[in-house]
């Protein structure tokens, strides 16, 4: 088999998991699992949080497609594209996992970007947690980002609206 094939479902992958990303992001974290994102958007010490739960979720997504893929485990049902879907959900998570966790919230390593894309990231998903609650927000996305400035106009409108509260320090 070449190679091209397989690296082609890899990199669709990463970019299909930042639309699920996001999508998941703004209406399951923000809505009916909100219990378990909830403990993100506070203050707190704790090593883990129940958000992390969903990284759990994303891992068993990535195993099982792996596992479709497998003749060991399917036989000659083996869908061969399922393995490599599965290694992009799972490069997803570790660009997740280090740009979001590692990069935005400096769970793993300091570093605080002073221009270029890594300091619009940051300052986008600051922009995130202005809101006081699951209502309303802005940049539900992880990898790709807007402007800040126009990040901070929805937020104002919104406010304005009666969208969402913003933390003291967003206004």
């Amino acid at each position: 088999m070449s190679w091209l094939a397989p690296a082609l479902i890899v990199i669709a992958t990463v970019l299909a998991m930042e639309c699920v990303a996001w999508s998941s992001h703004k209406y399951v974290m923000h809505g009916f699992g909100w219990g378990w994102h909830r403990d993100h958007h506070e203050p707190h010490d704790k090593r883990l949080e129940k958000n992390d739960l969903f990284g759990v979720v994303g891992a068993g997504i990535s195993i099982s497609f792996f596992a479709i893929g497998s003749p060991l485990v399917m036989g000659v049902n083996a869908w061969w594209p399922a393995t490599w879907i599965g290694l992009g959900v799972l490069f997803y998570g570790i660009i997740y996992t280090l740009v979001h966790d590692g990069l935005v919230h400096q769970r793993y390593f300091r570093w605080v970007p002073k221009r270029g894309y890594a300091r619009k990231l940051v300052q986008a998903h600051k922009l995130h947690h202005a809101t006081v609650s699951k209502e309303g927000g802005v940049s539900f996305g992880f990898i790709f980002v807007r402007d800040p400035p126009a990040l901070k106009a929805d937020l104002r409108r919104q406010a304005a609206a009666g969208q969402t509260q913003l933390r003291d320090s967003a206004s």
